[in-house]
C-alpha cells in the first residue's frame, strides 16, 4: 500500500461549540499550506521553525482575517502521521472553525477520509493495526476499564503478545525450510519433539488470547440488559436508581410501563444498554399487550437479564415462567423491597439462578452488591485491562484462523505426515497473525478498518 502525496486537511474536534476548535493539516506540504492562511505576530515563519513549536498570530481567508490562532508545528517523521503536521487552533464556533478549514483547502489542501490521519500514521510505520483500531476504541470508550483496556492496546501490549506467537513460529518455519530446502548443507535436524513443544505453547496463548474476546466485547461495547418481571415489583424503580435520574415513569398503576424504555449507563465499570420492560403478565389491554410481547423478545435476546421480584409476595406462575426461562443464562435475580415483610420463597429462586441479591430499590439498598454482582456475572470481576485481549471481530478472526492452522499443523505432526505438509500449516498460521497485526493486511482489510474512523482522526 503507498501513501498518497496530497496534503490533508480537517477539523479534529467535535462538530459543536466549544473553548477552542482544531484543525489538523498532515502532508508535504503542511507548512507550506499553513503559511498560507496564518500570519504569525512575532517574526518566525512556519516554514522555518523546529518542530513541536507553537506560534501565536491569526488565521485569514482571501475575504480578512477570521480569528486570533495557535499553530502547533510538527515535522516529519516526529508526528502522529509520520509527516509534517500543522494545527491550528482558533476559537470553537462552528462558524470559525468551518471557515478557517475552508480556507485551508482552498490555500491547496484535500479533506481527509475517515480516519486518514491514522491511517497515513499505519502507513508510515508509526502504528500497527491493532494500536490504530485502538485509537477509536479510545475515543468511543464509555467506560473506566474500557478506556484503560483501549489505551493498553494503543501501548502495543497485543502486538507483542501476537508478535511473541508469530516469533516462535517463524523460527520452527525458517529451521524446517532450511532442512527441506538445503539437504547438503549441515543443518540440524529439528525433532519432532521440539515442533510438538512449540506448536503447543502457539496453540495454548492462542487459546487464551481467543477466550478474552467475550468480555472485551462486553468491555468495549457494553451489554444489552433486560429489566424483566411481573408489573409493580419495581422495574421502573430500579432503572431510574441506575440511570441516576427519573428515566421511566414510577406509579403504583400495575402496567404503567408499555414500551421499552431504554438507556446506557456504567454500573461497576460494565457498561450496560439497559431495557426497562413492560410486566409480565396475562392482559386484555390491547396496548400493554403490545408491550408484554416486547419484553418477552428482549428477554430472549438480552446478554444479560436482571430479574426483579417482590419480596413481599408470593410466587406466581409468571414468577416461575421467568425463573424457568432464566436458567443456563447470564441473569441475576433481584430481590426488591427487601425492606418490606418477606413473604417469597428466597431459597426457590436460589436453588435455580446462581446469582441472587435483596435490594430495596426505593432506597437505594443493596445497589453496591449489585454492582458487583454484575461484574462477577460478566467475568469483569477479575478483569485485567493491562493484558491483551481481542476487541473486535477482525481480531478474533485472525486470531481463529492461526489457532486452526496450528492445530492441523500438530495434526499433521502427530499423523506423520512429512515435515513440508506440516510448515504449509505453520505458515498459514504466520499469515493470519502477520494479518491482524497489519504487517501483511491486504488493502481491501486496512480500508475496511479506517472505515469507521470519524473525519479528523
Amino acid at each position: 500500500m503507498s501513501l498518497k502525496a496530497t496534503t490533508i486537511a480537517a477539523i479534529s474536534t467535535p462538530l459543536a461549540v466549544g473553548g477552542i476548535g482544531v484543525i489538523r493539516i498532515s502532508g508535504n506540504q503542511a507548512r507550506q499550506i499553513a503559511s498560507k492562511v496564518f500570519a504569525p505576530v512575532s517574526s518566525r515563519e512556519i516554514c522555518t521553525v523546529s518542530g513541536y513549536t507553537a506560534l501565536y498570530g491569526r488565521v485569514f481567508d482571501q475575504e480578512g482575517d477570521i480569528d486570533d490562532a495557535v499553530a502547533t508545528v510538527f515535522i516529519s517523521p516526529r508526528s502522529y502521521t509520520g509527516e509534517d503536521v500543522v494545527e491550528l487552533s482558533c476559537h470553537g464556533g462552528l462558524y470559525l472553525v468551518q471557515r478557517v478549514l475552508r480556507a485551508v483547502l482552498n490555500a491547496g489542501a484535500v479533506l481527509a477520509e475517515a480516519g486518514e490521519f491514522t491511517k497515513r500514521a499505519f502507513l508510515n510505520g508509526k502504528l500497527s493495526l491493532t494500536q490504530a483500531e485502538a485509537v477509536m476504541d479510545l475515543i468511543s470508550a464509555q467506560g473506566e476499564q474500557a478506556a484503560r483496556s483501549a489505551l493498553s492496546t494503543r501501548d502495543g501490549v497485543l502486538f507483542r503478545k501476537i508478535a511473541g506467537i508469530t516469533k516462535g513460529l517463524l523460527e520452527i518455519a525458517a529451521h524446517l525450510s532450511a532442512w527441506v530446502d538445503y539437504p547438503d548443507e549441515e543443518i540440524p535436524e529439528i525433532t519432532d519433539t521440539e515442533i510438538l513443544t512449540s506448536l503447543q505453547s502457539a496453540k495454548m496463548q492462542l487459546a487464551q488470547l481467543l477466550s478474552t474476546f467475550d468480555v472485551g466485547r462486553v468491555i468495549k461495547e457494553g451489554v444489552e440488559t433486560a429489566i424483566v418481571g411481573r408489573p409493580n415489583v419495581g422495574k421502573s424503580t430500579l432503572m431510574n436508581l441506575l440511570a441516576g435520574f427519573q428515566r421511566s415513569i414510577v406509579t403504583d398503576i400495575p402496567g404503567t410501563t408499555r414500551d421499552i424504555v431504554e438507556d446506557t449507563v456504567n454500573v461497576g465499570g460494565a457498561v450496560l444498554r439497559l431495557a426497562d420492560t413492560a410486566g409480565l403478565r396475562e392482559t386484555d389491554d390491547v396496548v400493554e399487550s403490545v408491550g408484554v410481547e416486547l419484553a418477552r423478545k428482549k428477554l430472549e435476546t438480552a446478554g444479560l437479564i436482571l430479574a426483579v421480584f417482590d419480596s413481599s409476595e408470593k410466587l406466581s406462575q409468571e414468577d416461575m415462567r421467568l425463573i424457568e426461562s432464566m436458567k443456563n443464562r447470564p441473569a441475576i435475580a433481584i430481590i426488591n423491597k427487601s425492606d418490606l415483610e418477606r413473604k417469597i420463597d428466597a431459597d426457590f429462586i436460589k436453588q435455580n439462578i446462581s446469582h441472587t441479591v435483596y435490594t430495596s430499590a426505593q432506597s437505594g439498598q443493596g445497589v453496591d452488591v449489585l454492582a458487583k454482582t454484575i461484574t462477577d456475572v460478566l467475568g469483569l470481576f477479575h478483569f485485567d485491562s493491562s493484558s491483551a485481549i481481542i476487541a473486535n471481530e477482525r481480531q478474533r478472526c485472525c486470531a481463529q484462523r492461526a489457532k486452526t492452522s496450528v492445530d492441523e499443523a500438530l495434526d499433521a505432526l502427530n499423523s506423520c505426515f512429512t515435515f513440508d505438509a506440516v510448515n504449509v500449516c505453520i505458515d498459514d498460521a504466520i499469515a493470519a497473525l502477520l494479518e491482524l497485526t497489519g504487517e501483511r493486511a491486504s488493502e481491501a482489510v486496512v480500508n475496511e478498518v479506517f472505515s469507521n474512523f470519524c473525519v479528523g482522526k
